[in-house]
């Protein structure tokens, strides 16, 4: 009766031990991973292109934005981004949008549809940046 308890026991000892022994093989210590480079098109996405970007957005109430391309994936953005706010930033162009330096606020532009600006004037439009919500400007 305590036979067949006994091998069981032996049995698990055995495997046990033979794990023990793989785990400490000296060929799994001195096998190395294959080393990996990235590229750089791997390891960031590409920012965006601000030539497809420039030119002219019409937000509501007289707003807009002008994008004018510069050098090193730079950009000059003249915005009126409300009745009392006109100005022109230096942007940088980034896998999300152009980002760009408003007051203390690091801000970024970014495509949308008319509809995700949250503005009833650009509702339908699918050709869009927004900033934030309920500030955007489409193409016409």
């Amino acid at each position: 009766m305590h036979r067949p308890i006994f091998i069981a026991a032996l049995v698990s000892v055995s495997l046990l031990g033979a794990c023990k022994q793989k785990e400490q093989s000296p060929a799994a210590e001195t096998t190395m991973p294959a080393a990996t480079t990235a590229t750089p098109a791997e390891t960031a996405p590409a920012a965006v292109d601000i030539a497809a970007w420039s030119g002219k957005w019409t937000g509501p109430e007289g707003m807009y934005a002008i994008i004018t391309p510069g050098a090193d994936g730079k950009a000059s953005l003249e915005m009126q981004s409300d009745l009392d706010t006109k100005a022109t930033y230096e942007g940088t162009a980034t896998a999300e949008g152009i980002s760009f330096k408003r007051g203390d606020q690091t801000i970024v532009i970014k495509k949308a549809t008319g509809d995700e600006t949250g503005l009833k004037y650009l509702a339908g439009k699918k050709d869009c940046l927004m900033v934030k919500s309920g500030e955007g400007y489409c193409r016409d």
